[in-house]
């Protein structure tokens, strides 16, 4: 495995970091999920990110990860979780107000079986809640050493920005993570999210770098997606359904011819590609199957050259 620091902070994640969305605590069967998180350990992943609404129930994959970790120093890995997306159907279960995000990081503790997780992320941004108080309630966290580094997820550049200003002006613990979305079918980070967030000395932890499974090439046009697959599955299938068009399956089938000719998994081209970026610190990958694991970290040691990369974006162009 290789290591990348989290932007200017001091600790150092694994350039690949296995997620819980959509697979632990959801789907995955949990004897193959204990299993997959003890591989990625052992193959030296040491970053575990989740969320306090993933899984079936509210800190459901959270109560997992508990589970799957225990055999493993504390110290060893890096352990994440956020917190914004409702949790109950009551006015003050959701967002990022003082009381919501102390009440979830006491939760997600509990659930978690720590005293404390190394990133804690605003999981959207609250346009109920003043960025002040947010960001107010994460350096009391903070100083509190329930949360060692605060982070976001998926918040525009405008709104990076105004929080990064409040932050400098009222002395508070700076912003080190940004969690959001990249692949090569979404890539709206390049513009302005990657170099400001380097700028700002905060590390890019990317999802969906597959673009939920597509970029594995297991769908295909024409053809029922596999059984087992997210987009066969009941409850997940929609966050899979955009990519299955003729016009972005067509590109994965010449990606895929892309990888062959370098003797590669598509998988292992994607990740490549996403992790060419210096700014990022981590790719997170889901994985149901330890093998999944044993596939993609080896993209780890893939440097695709100019000509690869020029294919690329003519395929994608």
């Amino acid at each position: 495995m290789k290591y990348r620091r989290l932007g200017k902070a001091g600790i150092q994640v694994s350039e690949i970091a296995l997620g819980s969305w959509l697979t632990y605590g959801t789907v995955t069967e949990r004897e193959n999920g204990i299993q997959c998180v003890r591989q990625a350990f052992e193959v030296g992943i040491n970053h575990f990110d989740c969320a306090n609404v993933y899984g079936h129930q509210p800190h459901a994959a959270e109560a997992f990860l508990k589970e799957a970790l225990a055999p493993f120093k504390r110290d060893e890995y890096v352990l994440t979780t956020k917190a914004f997306w409702p949790v109950g159907d009551k006015p003050n279960q959701r967002g990022l107000s003082r009381k919501h995000l102390f009440e979830q990081i006491d939760q997600s503790l509990k659930a978690l079986g720590t005293d404390y997780v190394d990133i804690f992320y605003c999981h959207r941004a609250d346009p109920e809640t003043d960025v002040e108080e947010t960001l107010w309630a994460l350096d009391d966290l903070v100083r509190q050493g329930k949360v060692l580094y605060t982070g976001i997820s998926e918040w525009a550049p405008q709104q990076i920005s105004e929080a990064l200003a409040v932050q400098a002006a009222r002395g508070f613990r700076p912003l080190r993570a940004s969690q959001p979305v990249y692949n090569m079918f979404n890539r709206y980070i390049e513009a302005a999210v990657l170099p400001q967030c380097e700028q700002a000395g905060m590390g890019v932890v990317v999802f969906s770098p597959l673009a939920q499974g597509v970029l594995t090439g297991k769908y295909r046009r024409g053809e029922a997606p596999p059984p087992g697959s997210r987009a066969a599955t009941e409850g997940v299938k929609h966050f899979v359904a955009r990519f299955l068009t003729d016009e972005i399956l067509s590109k994965v089938e010449q990606l895929s011819a892309v990888a062959r000719d370098l003797g590669i998994t598509l998988s292992q081209l994607a990740l490549a590609w996403v992790l060419r970026q210096p700014a990022i610190s981590s790719a997170l990958i889901g994985a149901s199957r330890p093998e999944q694991i044993l596939e993609n970290v080896k993209a780890i040691d893939i440097t695709l050259d100019a000509d690869t990369l020029a294919r690329i974006e003519s395929i994608l162009a």
